[in-house]
């Protein structure tokens, strides 16, 4: 299983965005990546440099949140919806996407629900168990299309 370090995926990003800018080749991740970059033009300066994307801390306690978490979510995401698993979150996804009226927004509503259940899992409010970690992620995205 992929499990790449902190500096691993702040490394990946840089390295996508450095490419774009150069106007080499990237790969099929790496194209996916930018597609959500374009989407947050306000961590290209982060992007630029490397050296400092490396080294910065990001501290929730100072309103801060991570650019390279939230790109991280948008491509995890994106790889539930081209396998559609857990199973029936690309149909929950085109409804919430109708609801919201663009793709980036339905994202962003997704992401919210996948880290609602990833802290609750991390703290213990939900069992570390797939079954019930997907029915509750799930739950969340039902809730957000319909509402």
């Amino acid at each position: 299983m992929f499990n790449p370090s902190r500096d691993d995926v702040r490394r990946f990003f840089c390295e996508a965005w450095r490419k774009r800018r150069a106007g080499e080749l990237v790969t099929p991740l790496e194209a996916t990546a930018l597609k959500w970059v374009d989407q947050h033009p306000e961590h290209n300066t982060l992007l630029d440099d490397a050296g400092s994307a490396l080294t910065a801390d990001f501290s929730v306690d100072r309103g801060e949140s991570n650019p390279f978490l939230h790109l991280s979510m948008h491509l995890a995401i994106e790889e539930q919806l081209s396998i559609d698993q857990p199973p029936g979150i690309r149909a929950l996804f085109t409804q919430l996407a109708a609801r919201a009226g663009n793709e980036h927004d339905a994202m962003h509503e997704t992401i919210e629900c996948l880290g609602r259940v990833l802290w609750e899992t991390q703290r213990g409010v939900l069992p570390a168990d797939a079954d019930a970690i997907n029915d509750a992620y799930l739950d969340c995205l039902r809730r957000r299309a319909s509402s």
